[in-house]
């Protein structure tokens, strides 16, 4: 998995990025140093080495605005998978990445997972469906969550009422979890489906 960007490092990232839809073509040095008030060129080569380590930018020698996109700046991951159906093992690691530029806030926490099972059909989350998660630890009655239980992964209707907490499945086919300890992950915030197999 590539490895999380810095604040200033992701500004850098949104800058080209912006840069880049807005005038279609990829910022100079001078105008990246310019745009951060940076005193030298050196400061945004060091900026740019960086992003280039991580993956996310190619930089092409002799080129006057020589810095490419290797992935969409604004993407979401897409994780693994997690079961809508019994708890699955959870195996953190990049399938691909999800522009979704416009869809949700720059800067968020998000990541997403591709679904597999049935128990969460009643609220129309279907097997093959992306999730898409906002990482936070806790959560408020009815939200769907993903939870870990253990080392399992699962995306469940978070429940609490009265002092008792459990995750509930959206499909009368599956048991409620109660009585297991678990740790919310994150909340989903929405859902992709690609209808084109």
């Amino acid at each position: 998995m590539k490895e999380q960007l810095t604040v200033k490092q992701q500004k850098v990232l949104d800058f080209i990025s912006d840069y880049m839809n807005s005038e279609k073509v990829p910022p100079t040095i001078r105008e990246i140093a310019a745009h951060f008030s940076y005193a030298s060129p050196g400061t945004v080569q060091d900026y740019l080495k960086i992003l280039k380590d991580k993956g996310l930018i190619n930089i092409k020698r002799n080129f006057y605005r020589g810095i490419e996109l290797l992935v969409p700046a604004y993407g979401i991951p897409v994780l693994g998978r997690v079961r809508a159906g019994a708890p699955e093992h959870a195996v953190e690691d990049v399938e691909e990445w999800i522009d979704v530029s416009g869809l949700f806030p720059k800067g968020a926490d998000v990541f997403a997972l591709r679904v597999k099972g049935d128990s969460m059909e009643g609220s129309g989350i279907m097997e093959g469906d992306l999730a898409v998660v906002r990482k936070q630890p806790s959560a408020e009655n009815n939200d769907i969550v993903v939870a870990l239980l253990g080392d399992e992964a699962t995306i469940k209707r978070f429940k609490s009422k009265g002092g008792d907490v459990w995750l509930e499945p959206d499909n009368p086919g599956y048991e409620p979890i109660k009585g297991r300890e678990f740790f919310i992950i994150g909340r989903v915030v929405g859902i992709i489906r690609n209808y084109i197999n």
